[in-house]
Protein backbone atom coordinates (compact mmCIF):
# COMPACT_ATOMS: atom_id res chain seq x y z
CA UNK A 1 0.00 0.00 0.00
CA UNK A 2 1.41 3.28 -0.70
CA UNK A 3 2.18 6.08 1.45
CA UNK A 4 -0.90 7.81 0.68
CA UNK A 5 -3.38 5.19 0.57
CA UNK A 6 -2.36 4.41 4.05
CA UNK A 7 -2.91 6.82 5.22
CA UNK A 8 -6.35 7.67 3.99
CA UNK A 9 -7.49 4.69 5.14
CA UNK A 10 -6.42 5.59 8.55
CA UNK A 11 -8.25 8.68 7.97
CA UNK A 12 -11.33 7.20 6.92
CA UNK A 13 -11.59 5.18 10.34
CA UNK A 14 -11.33 8.64 12.50
CA UNK A 15 -15.31 8.49 12.79
CA UNK A 16 -15.27 5.16 14.97
CA UNK A 17 -12.34 6.63 17.50
CA UNK A 18 -12.90 8.54 20.78
CA UNK A 19 -10.02 11.07 22.64
CA UNK A 20 -9.69 11.98 26.18
CA UNK A 21 -8.77 15.43 26.18
CA UNK A 22 -7.74 17.13 29.90
CA UNK A 23 -5.54 20.33 30.40
CA UNK A 24 -6.10 23.75 30.95
CA UNK A 25 -9.61 25.17 29.14
CA UNK A 26 -9.70 28.40 27.72
CA UNK A 27 -12.14 30.99 26.10
CA UNK A 28 -10.28 32.59 23.04
CA UNK A 29 -11.22 35.82 22.07
CA UNK A 30 -11.08 37.73 19.03
CA UNK A 31 -11.70 41.25 18.02
CA UNK A 32 -11.53 42.65 14.93
CA UNK A 33 -10.82 46.01 13.51
CA UNK A 34 -9.39 48.51 11.57
CA UNK A 35 -6.40 51.20 12.38
CA UNK A 36 -6.02 54.79 10.94
CA UNK A 37 -5.50 57.04 13.49
CA UNK A 38 -3.31 57.09 16.59
CA UNK A 39 -4.43 58.30 19.99
CA UNK A 40 -3.73 61.72 20.82
CA UNK A 41 -3.65 60.40 24.73
CA UNK A 42 -0.52 58.24 24.03
CA UNK A 43 1.26 56.92 20.89
CA UNK A 44 -0.80 54.15 20.48
CA UNK A 45 -3.13 53.12 17.46
CA UNK A 46 -6.71 53.50 18.29
CA UNK A 47 -8.61 50.06 16.58
CA UNK A 48 -12.21 51.36 15.25
CA UNK A 49 -13.48 47.13 15.66
CA UNK A 50 -15.83 46.37 13.49
CA UNK A 51 -16.97 42.35 15.03
CA UNK A 52 -16.05 40.20 17.54
CA UNK A 53 -16.19 36.17 18.07
CA UNK A 54 -15.14 34.06 20.67
CA UNK A 55 -14.07 29.86 20.53
CA UNK A 56 -12.16 27.30 22.83
CA UNK A 57 -8.74 27.75 23.29
CA UNK A 58 -5.99 25.84 25.16
CA UNK A 59 -7.42 22.07 25.61
CA UNK A 60 -10.79 22.81 24.37
CA UNK A 61 -9.15 23.98 21.00
CA UNK A 62 -7.68 20.47 21.11
CA UNK A 63 -10.64 19.25 21.53
CA UNK A 64 -12.45 21.52 18.84
CA UNK A 65 -9.76 19.96 16.62
CA UNK A 66 -10.86 16.33 17.59
CA UNK A 67 -14.15 16.98 16.84
CA UNK A 68 -13.31 18.89 13.57
CA UNK A 69 -11.68 15.71 12.54
CA UNK A 70 -14.64 13.54 12.61
CA UNK A 71 -13.61 11.62 16.41
CA UNK A 72 -15.62 12.36 19.28
CA UNK A 73 -13.80 13.95 22.18
CA UNK A 74 -14.23 14.18 25.85
CA UNK A 75 -13.30 17.45 27.55
CA UNK A 76 -11.87 17.39 30.96
CA UNK A 77 -11.33 20.59 32.62
CA UNK A 78 -11.24 22.89 35.32
CA UNK A 79 -13.74 25.83 34.76
CA UNK A 80 -14.63 29.14 37.47
CA UNK A 81 -17.95 30.07 37.94
CA UNK A 82 -18.27 33.29 35.50
CA UNK A 83 -19.53 34.53 32.99
CA UNK A 84 -16.76 33.17 31.04
CA UNK A 85 -16.90 29.83 32.28
CA UNK A 86 -20.66 30.15 30.52
CA UNK A 87 -19.61 31.24 27.27
CA UNK A 88 -17.17 28.24 27.68
CA UNK A 89 -20.17 25.79 28.07
CA UNK A 90 -22.37 27.47 25.73
CA UNK A 91 -19.42 26.81 23.19
CA UNK A 92 -18.94 23.31 24.18
CA UNK A 93 -22.85 22.61 23.96
CA UNK A 94 -22.66 24.23 20.20
CA UNK A 95 -19.72 21.80 19.24
CA UNK A 96 -20.77 18.61 17.69
CA UNK A 97 -18.58 15.22 18.60
CA UNK A 98 -17.55 17.40 21.83
CA UNK A 99 -18.59 16.82 25.49
CA UNK A 100 -17.79 18.13 28.66
CA UNK A 101 -16.86 17.37 32.05
CA UNK A 102 -15.81 20.21 33.75
CA UNK A 103 -15.60 20.19 37.58
CA UNK A 104 -16.61 24.37 38.80
CA UNK A 105 -14.30 25.80 41.29
CA UNK A 106 -15.99 29.01 42.96
CA UNK A 107 -13.66 32.28 42.79
CA UNK A 108 -11.72 30.95 40.59
CA UNK A 109 -11.52 32.85 36.70
CA UNK A 110 -11.90 31.28 33.94
CA UNK A 111 -9.00 32.28 31.96
CA UNK A 112 -9.64 34.10 29.19
CA UNK A 113 -7.33 35.39 26.13
CA UNK A 114 -8.69 38.48 24.36
CA UNK A 115 -6.36 39.44 20.80
CA UNK A 116 -7.05 42.55 19.02
CA UNK A 117 -6.15 42.25 15.39
CA UNK A 118 -6.46 45.42 12.85
CA UNK A 119 -5.74 45.29 9.37
CA UNK A 120 -4.69 41.69 9.63
CA UNK A 121 -2.00 41.89 12.10
CA UNK A 122 -2.59 41.06 16.47
CA UNK A 123 -1.95 44.11 17.51
CA UNK A 124 -2.28 43.26 21.60
CA UNK A 125 -3.04 40.03 23.56
CA UNK A 126 -4.87 40.87 26.68
CA UNK A 127 -5.15 37.69 29.40
CA UNK A 128 -7.48 36.97 32.28
CA UNK A 129 -6.57 34.36 34.57
CA UNK A 130 -4.95 32.42 37.38
CA UNK A 131 -2.06 30.41 37.28
CA UNK A 132 -2.19 28.98 40.90
CA UNK A 133 -2.57 25.21 41.24
CA UNK A 134 -5.99 23.66 42.15
CA UNK A 135 -6.33 22.61 45.14
CA UNK A 136 -6.90 18.88 46.46
CA UNK A 137 -10.50 18.56 46.38
CA UNK A 138 -10.91 19.80 43.13
CA UNK A 139 -7.95 17.61 42.01
CA UNK A 140 -9.56 14.47 43.31
CA UNK A 141 -12.85 15.93 41.63
CA UNK A 142 -11.03 15.97 38.16
CA UNK A 143 -9.74 12.83 38.37
CA UNK A 144 -13.10 11.43 39.31
CA UNK A 145 -14.13 12.80 36.01
CA UNK A 146 -10.71 11.57 34.35
CA UNK A 147 -11.71 7.96 35.82
CA UNK A 148 -15.63 8.08 34.61
CA UNK A 149 -14.36 8.79 31.11
CA UNK A 150 -11.45 6.39 30.52
CA UNK A 151 -12.96 3.11 29.64
CA UNK A 152 -14.37 4.85 26.38
CA UNK A 153 -11.46 6.49 25.30
CA UNK A 154 -9.14 5.44 23.11
CA UNK A 155 -5.94 7.85 23.25
CA UNK A 156 -5.23 10.83 26.15
CA UNK A 157 -4.33 14.19 25.35
CA UNK A 158 -2.87 16.37 28.37
CA UNK A 159 -2.89 20.05 27.12
CA UNK A 160 -0.95 21.60 30.00
CA UNK A 161 -0.66 25.49 29.32
CA UNK A 162 0.80 26.22 33.14
CA UNK A 163 -2.88 27.54 34.39
CA UNK A 164 -3.22 25.17 37.10
CA UNK A 165 -5.35 22.16 36.32
CA UNK A 166 -2.52 20.22 35.65
CA UNK A 167 -0.47 19.56 38.95
CA UNK A 168 2.17 17.24 38.94
CA UNK A 169 0.18 14.33 41.00
CA UNK A 170 -2.57 15.12 38.45
CA UNK A 171 -0.36 14.32 35.57
CA UNK A 172 1.17 11.26 37.36
CA UNK A 173 -2.04 10.08 38.40
CA UNK A 174 -3.40 10.70 34.81
CA UNK A 175 -0.52 8.61 33.34
CA UNK A 176 -0.26 5.97 35.06
CA UNK A 177 -4.21 5.51 35.31
CA UNK A 178 -3.68 5.99 31.17
CA UNK A 179 -0.95 3.46 30.97
CA UNK A 180 -2.10 0.93 33.57
CA UNK A 181 -5.49 0.35 31.06
CA UNK A 182 -3.30 0.31 27.49
CA UNK A 183 -4.19 3.90 26.63
CA UNK A 184 -1.55 5.97 24.82
CA UNK A 185 -1.09 9.30 26.18
CA UNK A 186 0.05 12.37 24.51
CA UNK A 187 1.56 15.12 26.32
CA UNK A 188 2.03 18.94 24.89
CA UNK A 189 3.59 20.68 27.44
CA UNK A 190 4.63 24.47 28.14
CA UNK A 191 7.03 23.73 31.35
CA UNK A 192 10.80 23.53 31.20
CA UNK A 193 10.11 20.70 33.61
CA UNK A 194 8.95 17.77 32.52
CA UNK A 195 9.90 15.15 35.05
CA UNK A 196 6.25 14.86 35.75
CA UNK A 197 5.58 13.68 32.43
CA UNK A 198 7.59 10.24 33.02
CA UNK A 199 5.81 7.39 31.64
CA UNK A 200 3.93 9.23 28.83
CA UNK A 201 3.61 8.19 25.13
CA UNK A 202 4.97 11.17 23.21
CA UNK A 203 5.82 14.68 24.11
CA UNK A 204 5.15 17.21 21.82
CA UNK A 205 7.12 20.37 22.33
CA UNK A 206 8.58 22.73 19.98
CA UNK A 207 11.88 23.59 18.73
CA UNK A 208 12.02 26.22 21.78
CA UNK A 209 10.61 24.50 24.06
CA UNK A 210 12.39 21.39 23.63
CA UNK A 211 15.78 23.79 23.90
CA UNK A 212 14.67 25.27 27.24
CA UNK A 213 13.56 21.86 28.45
CA UNK A 214 16.63 19.98 27.77
CA UNK A 215 19.45 23.05 27.89
CA UNK A 216 20.97 22.25 24.55
CA UNK A 217 21.25 23.78 21.05
CA UNK A 218 18.60 22.78 19.44
CA UNK A 219 18.74 24.07 15.30
CA UNK A 220 20.34 21.38 13.46
CA UNK A 221 18.42 17.51 12.25
CA UNK A 222 21.36 16.02 14.61
CA UNK A 223 20.68 18.87 17.62
CA UNK A 224 17.46 18.20 17.57
CA UNK A 225 18.10 14.68 17.26
CA UNK A 226 20.10 14.47 19.91
CA UNK A 227 18.43 16.52 22.04
CA UNK A 228 15.36 14.96 22.25
CA UNK A 229 16.51 11.18 22.35
CA UNK A 230 18.06 12.43 25.59
CA UNK A 231 14.80 14.12 26.47
CA UNK A 232 13.06 10.53 26.12
CA UNK A 233 15.63 8.72 28.17
CA UNK A 234 15.54 10.62 30.98
CA UNK A 235 11.83 10.45 31.25
CA UNK A 236 10.85 7.11 29.63
CA UNK A 237 9.14 8.50 27.02
CA UNK A 238 8.50 6.00 24.38
CA UNK A 239 9.19 9.72 21.33
CA UNK A 240 9.06 12.97 20.87
CA UNK A 241 7.44 15.21 18.25
CA UNK A 242 9.50 17.97 17.72
CA UNK A 243 7.79 21.07 15.91
CA UNK A 244 9.77 23.41 14.19
CA UNK A 245 7.95 25.82 11.97
CA UNK A 246 9.39 26.62 8.64
CA UNK A 247 11.67 22.74 8.99
CA UNK A 248 8.84 20.65 9.83
CA UNK A 249 8.54 18.14 12.42
CA UNK A 250 10.92 15.91 13.90
CA UNK A 251 9.88 12.55 14.94
CA UNK A 252 12.85 10.79 17.60
CA UNK A 253 11.41 7.46 19.29
CA UNK A 254 13.78 6.39 22.25
CA UNK A 255 15.00 3.41 20.17
CA UNK A 256 14.84 3.41 16.33
CA UNK A 257 15.37 5.60 13.62
CA UNK A 258 14.60 9.45 13.34
CA UNK A 259 12.29 10.73 11.17
CA UNK A 260 12.77 14.23 9.63
CA UNK A 261 9.18 15.65 7.82
CA UNK A 262 9.11 18.77 5.88
CA UNK A 263 7.23 21.50 6.54
CA UNK A 264 3.70 21.67 4.28
CA UNK A 265 2.46 24.69 4.95
CA UNK A 266 1.73 26.88 1.69
CA UNK A 267 1.14 30.06 3.54
CA UNK A 268 1.58 31.51 6.96
CA UNK A 269 -1.01 33.36 8.31
CA UNK A 270 -1.33 32.56 12.17
CA UNK A 271 0.17 30.06 14.64
CA UNK A 272 -2.36 30.66 17.29
CA UNK A 273 -3.51 27.00 18.25
CA UNK A 274 -0.69 25.38 15.53
CA UNK A 275 0.66 23.00 18.54
CA UNK A 276 -2.78 22.02 19.45
CA UNK A 277 -4.05 21.13 16.10
CA UNK A 278 -0.51 18.78 15.86
CA UNK A 279 -1.47 17.00 19.36
CA UNK A 280 -5.17 16.38 18.11
CA UNK A 281 -4.17 14.84 14.80
CA UNK A 282 -1.56 12.73 16.47
CA UNK A 283 -4.17 11.43 19.18
CA UNK A 284 -6.59 11.01 16.32
CA UNK A 285 -4.27 8.71 13.86
CA UNK A 286 -3.12 6.74 16.78
CA UNK A 287 -6.62 5.78 17.97
CA UNK A 288 -7.26 4.92 14.68
CA UNK A 289 -4.56 2.48 14.59
CA UNK A 290 -1.42 4.32 12.54
CA UNK A 291 2.32 3.87 13.90
CA UNK A 292 3.69 6.98 15.24
CA UNK A 293 5.37 7.83 11.76
CA UNK A 294 2.48 8.11 9.70
CA UNK A 295 0.54 9.47 12.49
CA UNK A 296 3.14 12.44 12.84
CA UNK A 297 3.20 12.71 8.59
CA UNK A 298 -0.57 13.28 9.43
CA UNK A 299 0.21 16.17 12.58
CA UNK A 300 2.49 17.44 10.13
CA UNK A 301 0.14 17.83 7.27
CA UNK A 302 -2.48 19.42 9.37
CA UNK A 303 -0.02 21.91 11.26
CA UNK A 304 0.87 22.91 7.71
CA UNK A 305 -3.18 23.34 7.19
CA UNK A 306 -4.09 25.46 10.60
CA UNK A 307 -1.31 27.94 10.42
CA UNK A 308 -2.69 29.14 6.75
CA UNK A 309 -6.23 30.10 8.99
CA UNK A 310 -6.85 32.85 11.22
CA UNK A 311 -6.93 32.39 14.69
CA UNK A 312 -7.12 29.05 16.83
CA UNK A 313 -8.78 27.44 13.41
CA UNK A 314 -10.00 24.16 13.24
CA UNK A 315 -8.90 21.24 10.81
CA UNK A 316 -11.66 19.40 9.01
CA UNK A 317 -11.05 15.55 7.91
CA UNK A 318 -12.36 16.74 4.58
CA UNK A 319 -9.44 19.41 4.65
CA UNK A 320 -6.56 16.35 6.01
CA UNK A 321 -7.99 14.11 2.89
CA UNK A 322 -7.53 16.92 0.42
CA UNK A 323 -3.79 17.72 1.94
CA UNK A 324 -2.84 13.88 1.55
CA UNK A 325 -4.01 13.80 -2.07
CA UNK A 326 -1.92 17.00 -2.81
CA UNK A 327 0.95 15.13 -1.49
CA UNK A 328 0.08 12.16 -3.23
CA UNK A 329 0.81 14.49 -6.27
CA UNK A 330 3.17 16.24 -5.94
CA UNK A 331 4.99 13.00 -5.06
CA UNK A 332 3.89 11.67 -8.13
CA UNK A 333 5.67 14.52 -9.86
CA UNK A 334 8.44 13.94 -7.65
CA UNK A 335 9.33 9.94 -8.83
CA UNK A 336 9.12 11.72 -12.68
CA UNK A 337 12.24 12.34 -14.11
CA UNK A 338 14.08 12.98 -17.12
CA UNK A 339 16.82 10.50 -18.25
CA UNK A 340 19.66 13.15 -16.85
CA UNK A 341 17.77 13.01 -13.55
CA UNK A 342 16.90 8.72 -13.68
CA UNK A 343 20.82 8.18 -14.70
CA UNK A 344 22.43 9.87 -11.39
CA UNK A 345 19.26 7.87 -9.45
CA UNK A 346 20.52 4.43 -10.69
CA UNK A 347 23.96 5.01 -10.08
CA UNK A 348 23.28 6.14 -6.47
CA UNK A 349 21.08 3.13 -5.86
CA UNK A 350 23.56 0.98 -7.43
CA UNK A 351 26.27 2.11 -5.22
CA UNK A 352 24.24 1.52 -2.48
CA UNK A 353 23.82 -2.19 -3.60
CA UNK A 354 20.39 -2.16 -4.66
CA UNK A 355 19.45 -4.09 -7.93
CA UNK A 356 17.88 -1.69 -10.26
CA UNK A 357 14.73 -3.43 -12.47
CA UNK A 358 13.53 -1.77 -15.85
CA UNK A 359 10.36 -2.22 -17.76
CA UNK A 360 8.83 -0.35 -20.43
CA UNK A 361 5.67 -0.17 -22.26
CA UNK A 362 3.08 3.08 -23.39
CA UNK A 363 0.89 2.09 -20.75
CA UNK A 364 -2.13 4.04 -22.12
CA UNK A 365 -5.21 2.76 -20.12
CA UNK A 366 -3.73 0.97 -16.42
CA UNK A 367 -5.43 -2.36 -16.76
CA UNK A 368 -5.34 -5.99 -14.17
CA UNK A 369 -2.65 -6.66 -16.46
CA UNK A 370 -0.34 -3.95 -16.23
CA UNK A 371 -1.07 -4.25 -12.00
CA UNK A 372 -0.03 -7.59 -12.26
CA UNK A 373 3.53 -6.52 -14.53
CA UNK A 374 4.01 -4.16 -12.60
CA UNK A 375 3.96 -5.95 -8.74
CA UNK A 376 5.80 -9.12 -10.12
CA UNK A 377 8.33 -6.35 -11.73
CA UNK A 378 8.65 -4.76 -8.14
CA UNK A 379 9.12 -8.42 -6.31
CA UNK A 380 12.40 -8.93 -8.53
CA UNK A 381 14.04 -6.08 -7.63
CA UNK A 382 14.61 -2.77 -4.98
CA UNK A 383 13.98 -0.21 -7.70
CA UNK A 384 11.58 -0.29 -10.44
CA UNK A 385 11.87 2.27 -13.14
CA UNK A 386 8.86 2.46 -15.55
CA UNK A 387 9.95 3.71 -18.72
CA UNK A 388 6.87 5.04 -20.95
CA UNK A 389 6.70 6.20 -25.18
CA UNK A 390 6.05 9.89 -25.53
CA UNK A 391 2.34 10.39 -27.43
CA UNK A 392 4.35 11.08 -30.25
CA UNK A 393 6.05 7.53 -29.89
CA UNK A 394 2.78 5.71 -29.28
CA UNK A 395 1.26 7.34 -31.99
CA UNK A 396 3.66 5.81 -34.41
CA UNK A 397 3.63 2.59 -32.81
CA UNK A 398 -0.55 2.50 -32.39
CA UNK A 399 -1.96 4.67 -35.12
CA UNK A 400 -3.12 8.71 -35.45
CA UNK A 401 -6.30 8.07 -32.30
CA UNK A 402 -3.79 6.79 -29.69
CA UNK A 403 -2.42 7.34 -27.19
CA UNK A 404 -6.25 8.38 -25.13
CA UNK A 405 -3.99 9.65 -22.44
CA UNK A 406 -1.28 12.15 -22.49
CA UNK A 407 2.13 11.24 -21.53
CA UNK A 408 1.45 13.57 -18.59
CA UNK A 409 -1.23 11.89 -17.28
CA UNK A 410 -0.13 8.30 -18.09
CA UNK A 411 3.56 9.00 -15.99
CA UNK A 412 1.38 10.26 -12.81
CA UNK A 413 -0.73 7.87 -12.34
CA UNK A 414 1.83 5.18 -12.85
CA UNK A 415 3.93 7.10 -10.21
CA UNK A 416 1.09 7.01 -8.20
CA UNK A 417 2.07 3.30 -7.57
CA UNK A 418 3.55 2.65 -4.93
CA UNK A 419 5.64 -0.37 -6.58
CA UNK A 420 6.70 1.97 -8.87
CA UNK A 421 10.32 4.33 -7.57
CA UNK A 422 10.55 5.92 -11.29
CA UNK A 423 9.04 7.21 -14.38
CA UNK A 424 10.51 8.44 -17.41
CA UNK A 425 8.97 9.13 -20.68
CA UNK A 426 11.12 8.54 -23.53
CA UNK A 427 10.49 9.48 -27.76
CA UNK A 428 12.58 6.70 -29.16
CA UNK A 429 10.14 3.76 -30.98
CA UNK A 430 12.31 1.68 -28.39
CA UNK A 431 13.93 1.57 -24.98
CA UNK A 432 17.37 0.37 -26.30
CA UNK A 433 19.05 4.25 -25.95
CA UNK A 434 17.92 4.32 -22.48
CA UNK A 435 18.98 0.77 -21.45
CA UNK A 436 22.38 1.64 -22.67
CA UNK A 437 22.68 4.66 -20.54
CA UNK A 438 20.90 3.54 -17.37
CA UNK A 439 21.70 0.11 -17.44
CA UNK A 440 19.81 -1.33 -15.40
CA UNK A 441 20.53 -5.06 -13.16
CA UNK A 442 17.18 -6.45 -14.97
CA UNK A 443 15.03 -5.89 -17.66
CA UNK A 444 11.46 -7.37 -17.06
CA UNK A 445 8.63 -7.66 -19.62
CA UNK A 446 5.39 -9.52 -19.67
CA UNK A 447 5.10 -12.92 -20.28
CA UNK A 448 3.10 -12.58 -23.69
CA UNK A 449 6.90 -12.36 -24.88
CA UNK A 450 9.60 -15.32 -24.73
CA UNK A 451 13.19 -14.05 -23.58
CA UNK A 452 14.62 -13.80 -27.50
CA UNK A 453 11.52 -11.31 -28.48
CA UNK A 454 12.54 -8.95 -25.43
CA UNK A 455 13.50 -5.66 -27.38
CA UNK A 456 16.73 -4.55 -25.76
CA UNK A 457 17.63 -7.93 -23.75
CA UNK A 458 20.95 -8.57 -25.52
CA UNK A 459 21.97 -4.94 -24.47
CA UNK A 460 21.18 -5.89 -21.09
CA UNK A 461 22.75 -9.54 -21.51
CA UNK A 462 25.85 -8.22 -22.66
CA UNK A 463 26.79 -5.92 -19.85
CA UNK A 464 25.79 -8.50 -17.37
CA UNK A 465 22.03 -7.96 -16.59
CA UNK A 466 19.79 -9.85 -16.43
CA UNK A 467 16.40 -10.85 -18.93
CA UNK A 468 13.20 -11.80 -17.13
CA UNK A 469 9.65 -12.65 -17.74
CA UNK A 470 6.29 -11.80 -15.76
CA UNK A 471 3.72 -13.62 -15.47
CA UNK A 472 0.72 -12.86 -18.73
CA UNK A 473 -2.61 -11.83 -17.67
CA UNK A 474 -4.90 -13.34 -20.69
CA UNK A 475 -7.62 -10.79 -21.31
CA UNK A 476 -6.14 -7.14 -20.36
CA UNK A 477 -4.65 -4.94 -22.84
CA UNK A 478 -5.47 -1.19 -23.78
CA UNK A 479 -6.52 -1.78 -27.21
CA UNK A 480 -9.02 -4.51 -25.98
CA UNK A 481 -10.83 -1.87 -23.25
CA UNK A 482 -10.18 0.53 -26.29
CA UNK A 483 -12.48 -1.52 -28.11
CA UNK A 484 -14.98 -2.62 -25.51
CA UNK A 485 -15.93 1.12 -25.20
CA UNK A 486 -16.59 1.73 -28.73
CA UNK A 487 -13.12 2.21 -30.22
CA UNK A 488 -13.30 5.72 -29.01
CA UNK A 489 -13.04 7.38 -25.04
CA UNK A 490 -14.23 10.52 -24.46
CA UNK A 491 -13.23 12.82 -21.44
Amino acid sequence: MSDGLALHSYIDDFADRRVLCVGDVMLDRFVYGAVDRVSAEAPIPIVRVEQASAMLGGAGNVARNVAGLGADAVLVTILGQDEAARQVKEQAEAASGLTLRAVSVDGRPTTVKTRYVANGQQLLRADEETTAPIADASANRLLALFDQALPDCDVVVLSDYLKGALTDAVLREVIARARRTGKPVIADPKRDDVAAYAGATMLTPNRAELARITGRTCVEDAEVEDAARALAAKHRIDAVLVTRSERGVSLVPADGMCVHLPARALEVFDVSGAGDTVAATLAVALAAGANAEAAARLANLAGGIVVGKVGTAVVRRDDLAAAVLAQDVLASEAKVASADHAQDRVARWQSLGLRVGFTNGCFDLLHPGHVSLLTEARAMCDRLIVAINSDESVKRLKGPDRPVQSETARALVLASMGVVDLVIVFGDDTPIPLLQRLRPDVLIKGGDYSIDQVVGGDVVKGYGGDVCLARFVDGHSSTSVIARAGGRIDG
